[in-house]
């Protein structure tokens, strides 16, 4: 069982009935409190009505994972009833409609074929009705308290009593209730659940007057009627320095303190809320002398994007575009335009599980392969992964100065699950972003060969209009002026010094940047991306157990750090592969890489992100000797 500064909270509804901005009032609550946060979405891709839910993680620890234990969840509909209930541990608690407790399992219309036949034959085992109150009566009968409370009638008795009649008839403001019934149940000061609406409704005053006091009506309720929950959480020291952060704000923040001027994308979940925070916020004042104008532009598809922001970046300006599978694959003809004609952009890819439309509104580490390979012939790129919000931030600015520097492309590696976070982290310091603008000239006198044959392989960068800096680009192979040329000696000799670019950055990009060791011992763990949140709290709960195991997070996945990775893995006996992902893809580069494989993969790709919980659970088989090469996790509803 969970203690009370370790708990994790759910709260669920239909799609547009308000969950998200619930889910951000607790945690804003909660963060304000000291406490640490990490929160996650799941929400189906259609606009309104199908199944959304958050979980909130909160602790007086540093976290960064969710776990698959439920302590409270507020339901204020029938499906999150129904999906929901047996996540919830003994002991823990159940706010939910009590209006809802009679509806049936095929009269929940959103609920799909394959989970009501699932459901059914649950409740038949168990000899209960079809109903919610069958599901309730289970989780009772196995020690979760059940809180009932009718939304509708607390509505009802509180518009009597501020005799406002309009309050009636708002479930809208069911995900507040929902929000502060918990509040109150756990008996947290209501100063921070109000001041937490005022700053997530800050541009809706009136709103913001309305919900509020819906809000300390509903928790004076809760607390009143349900006094007597374990579970209490009480203000704790803060840390100084925290911020509360949801996931693509790591990105955009770091575009703007790293000089990102032009950003042209086209909407696609979930990269869109990157492209909408730059757009809100296009003139910010980073620091003296660093302005964080950036123009934001909607196009009309992804090939024009593209287009637009190697246009950008030919004017010398920093440009990026950001988007999810689909949207880069109609990229990828202009990647290897950009890559032929050395220009240096930035491409930030929000994956999310494909093929094709795939999982539109969920996660998975699908697109690793597709990126490294992208676009027809050969050309070099970077390819570089961030494994949570912080580091997106600082990496971000990283991946505008490869750019720069080494004048390729690259493609910085994000995904749904780190978009849809809500998270505490230190206070982000734009004073540790540096500016490494390359071979970018200011001034040229005399002759000038944009792609002069130099021993590094990177030529001198003219902008678009400099005083001397005439320069061809165009699609095909050409010689150190940009004219095309089709000679076979000069084809060599350009194909090398585009390419030799690649060994230079291995060369020169800092090891700790290229990958990061959390120690090795017998058993190491090898992965990528946003599977490295729960790692670390796995072999964080193993640690308590006095069990050892190493982990080495790859950032820069192209080109490999061959020799340096092997340096790391040298004393590890066994290696596990864990990421999202059906093939296991980062162990087909250390295939080809190491020539030697992982002896375990631990994989998901169910749509949902992995916790910490599920990953703890399957190195325990692998340390017990009870697991098969190839683990396969299915946690999530």
């Amino acid at each position: 069982m969970l203690n009370q500064t370790d708990i994790s909270w759910l709260i669920g509804g239909p799609q547009g009935s308000g969950v998200e901005s619930g889910a951000n009032i607790f945690s804003r609550a909660c963060a304000a409190m000291g406490y640490e946060v990490f929160g996650k979405r799941e929400f189906y891709s259609n606009i309104k009505g199908e199944h959304s839910y958050f979980v909130v993680r909160i602790s007086s620890n540093a976290i960064h994972s969710n776990i698959n234990d439920i302590t409270m969840m507020a339901a204020f509909d029938a499906e999150t009833v129904f999906r929901h209930t047996d996540g919830v541990i003994k002991n823990g608690a159940i706010i939910y409609d009590s209006d809802l407790v009679a509806t049936k399992v095929d009269e929940v219309h959103t609920l799909d074929d394959f989970f009501k036949e699932r459901l059914v034959k649950y409740l038949d085992s168990k000899n209960k009705p079809h109903t919610i109150q069958g599901i309730l009566d289970i989780a009772q009968e196995r020690g979760v308290n059940l809180f009932p409370i009718s939304f509708r009638n607390v509505l009802s008795t509180m518009a009597d009593e501020a005799n406002n009649p309009r309050l009636k008839g708002m479930v809208r403001m069911f995900n507040v209730l929902g929000v502060a019934f918990s509040l109150g149940v756990f008996g947290m000061p209501p100063e921070t659940l109000l001041s937490s609406i005022d700053v997530i409704f800050a541009k809706k005053k009136a709103i913001a007057e309305l919900n509020k006091q819906a809000a300390n009506y509903a928790y004076n309720y809760a607390a009143a009627k349900f006094p007597n929950f374990a579970n209490h959480l009480k203000p704790i020291e803060k840390k100084s320095g925290n911020l509360l952060v949801q996931g693509y704000q790591g990105t955009a923040l770091g575009k703007m303190a790293c000089g990102c001027r032009f950003q042209p994308y086209y909407p696609i979940t979930p990269a869109s809320d990157e492209s909408v925070y730059l757009e809100s916020n296009e003139i910010l004042e980073v620091k003296e002398n660093r302005p964080g104008s950036t123009v934001v532009v909607q196009t009309e598809d992804e090939i024009s994007a593209m287009g637009m922001t190697i246009g950008g970046a030919l004017t010398g300006a920093r440009s990026a575009t950001c988007t999810s599978g689909p949207g880069f694959s109609l990229m990828a003809e202009a990647l290897g335009w950009a890559g032929i004609n050395e220009v240096p952009i930035v491409i930030t890819l929000y994956q999310r599980s494909g093929p094709s439309t795939g999982l539109p509104t969920r996660h998975g580490q699908d697109d690793l392969m597709c990126t490294v390979y992208a676009g027809h012939g050969e050309f070099p790129k970077i390819v570089y992964a961030s494994g949570d919000i912080e580091e997106s931030f600082y990496d971000t600015g990283r991946c505008f100065n490869y750019a720069d520097v080494y004048q390729v492309p690259v493609i910085h590696m994000m995904d749904k699950f780190l978009a849809s976070s809500v998270v505490t982290c230190k206070r982000f310091d734009s004073d540790k972003i540096t500016i490494n603008r390359g071979k970018l000239l200011d001034k040229i006198e005399g002759e000038y060969k944009r792609f002069e044959l130099v021993p590094d392989g990177i030529s001198p960068r003219s902008k678009l209009g400099l005083e001397n800096g005439i320069f061809w680009n165009t699609g095909d192979e050409s010689d150190e002026y940009g004219h095309i040329s089709e000679d076979p000696e000069l084809r060599i000799k350009m194909m090398d010094k585009r390419f030799s670019k690649l060994d230079y950055a291995l060369d020169t990009i800092p090891k700790e940047e290229q990958a990061v060791s959390f120690g090795v011992f017998d058993y190491c763990v090898i992965s990528w991306g946003s599977a490295k949140g729960p790692i670390l709290d796995a072999i964080d709960m193993l640690k308590k157990e006095n069990i050892n195991i190493g982990f080495i997070q790859i950032k820069l996945l192209h080109p490999f750090p061959t020799a340096y990775v092997k340096s790391l893995l040298k004393n590890a006996k066994t290696i596990i592969d864990i990421e999202a992902n059906q093939t296991g893809q980062l162990g087909i580069l250390l295939k080809q890489n190491l020539e030697q494989g992982p002896d375990y993969y631990i994989l998901k790709y169910t749509g949902r992100a992995m916790t910490s919980t599920e990953l703890y659970d399957s190195l325990k088989n692998i340390l017990a000797n009870k697991a098969e090469k190839r683990q396969v996790l299915t946690h999530g509803a």
